[in-house]
């Protein structure tokens, strides 16, 4: 008998709108969405949709305008530092851009203990935090021995992309939003990192979710796609279902857009 799984992050009309009067933009309309533990999740859009402003909501990096985000059964409530900090134990973020998910001034050991103390490690002895820090980083296929003393900028980005995941490791949360996380590194790379990535969400249990406009990545991860346009989702379902089946428009012109290599590209509408 199979287990089911509990809803761990839902929205209910979860909206989020910039500026006012003439220069309003609603950026996420009227969202309802329900992730469940240990699910592969993508949200697929192209530049504009509003999937990197609902990621900032989910993180709770931005307050929403209206409608409500529910963690674990329970109304989320991120309303004073504390309370976030708190949150931020069970949800953490990959960014698209490496270069600029770090505090240049802090070197990748101080990384790595900040994510151990704020699991609760801060009085653990030196020598186990060494030995964390350096099995986190075996794990992504780095050697703690060459980072140690390290910044973060003097890595390469893909290098910079596993030390993000490194720290995921360490901080072992319940959800994990991925915001582009292979757009800006070379395509040898990319696989590693997706692998890396599943193989954590393997271990742990762990919710991931993709925030992507790559269709393709979407079908061959995803457990469920959800589809964003202009704001809203306009399909949702199994991978099989939207990318095999598509109903909206919209989800049909995204994967027609996908070049296939036994096909005569079509550059007209480029």
């Amino acid at each position: 008998m199979q287990l089911e799984k509990k809803p761990c992050l839902t929205g209910v009309g979860l909206t989020k709108t910039f500026g006012m009067g003439r220069t309003k933009t609603v950026a996420v309309d009227h969202v309802d969405f329900t992730f469940y533990e240990g699910e592969i999740v993508s949200i697929v859009g192209e530049s504009g949709s509003g999937k990197t402003t609902l990621a900032k909501l989910l993180l709770g990096l931005i307050n929403e305008t209206e409608g409500s985000v529910e963690f674990l059964g329970k109304k989320r409530d991120i309303s004073s530092g504390k309370k976030k900090q708190e949150y931020w134990k069970s949800i953490q973020a990959i960014f698209q851009d490496p270069f600029s998910s770090y505090n240049i001034f802090n070197k990748i050991d101080a990384v790595l203990l900040d994510c151990i103390h704020m699991r609760g490690g801060k009085n653990l002895p030196q020598a186990k935090k060494v030995e964390l820090m350096i099995e986190a980083c075996k794990f992504v296929n780095l050697k703690f021995e060459e980072l140690t003393n390290k910044y973060p900028f003097e890595l390469s980005g893909g290098q910079m992309q596993r030390l993000m995941i490194a720290r995921i490791f360490l901080l072992k949360p319940k959800i994990l939003i991925a915001d582009e996380p292979t757009s800006m590194i070379d395509a040898c790379s990319r696989a590693t990192i997706l692998d890396y990535l599943i193989q954590l969400r393997n271990e742990i249990g762990m919710t991931l979710i993709f925030i992507t406009h790559d269709i393709g990545l979407a079908y061959y991860v995803s457990d469920t796609v959800y589809i964003m346009e202009r704001g809203k989702i306009v399909e949702r379902g199994s991978a099989d279902d939207v990318i095999l089946r598509p109903r909206a428009a919209y989800t049909k012109r995204l994967i027609s857009d996908v070049p296939k290599i036994y096909e005569e590209w079509d550059l007209s509408t480029v």
